[in-house]
């Protein structure tokens, strides 16, 4: 491939870039203006003691979201093994800890049960201004 078509493409991928980070300062906006708006929706449901309210445009429905965190994981290591309730737990690997442990016993290989995706990925940067 020549260096003046490699350049254009850098050209075009610089460009595209740009632009997709704009959007991305649009899409964070549009965000806060949407939250601020369905702030407004579940104060009028709180207010109307109501869980879905019917408007010509559409229903607005209050809906509850629960998320679990661990505040103390030896204790609910334990109340797990109590309880025999292995289910309560997410089975993943944690990215960093793992490339980072692996790391370390290269000889060993992986761990039984685990593989590797890998792929090559570009970056480009801009050029530097002198």
């Amino acid at each position: 491939m020549s260096e003046n078509n490699l350049d254009e493409l850098v050209k075009i991928y610089l460009t595209i870039r740009s632009e997709r980070e704009k959007l991305e300062l649009q899409d964070k906006e549009l965000k806060n203006d949407l939250d601020a708006v369905a702030q407004k929706m579940l104060s009028i449901c709180n207010e109307a003691n109501a869980s879905s309210i019917k408007t010509v445009q559409g229903t607005v429905i209050k809906k509850l979201n629960e998320r679990f965190t661990l505040s103390d994981r030896s204790g609910f290591d334990a109340f797990v093994r109590e309880h025999d309730a292995i289910e309560l737990y997410e089975a993943r690997i944690h990215q960093g800890n793992f490339k980072e442990f692996i790391s370390e016993r290269t000889d060993e290989g992986l761990p039984p049960g685990v593989s590797v995706m890998r792929e090559f990925t570009i970056v480009v940067r801009k050029p530097t201004s002198n």
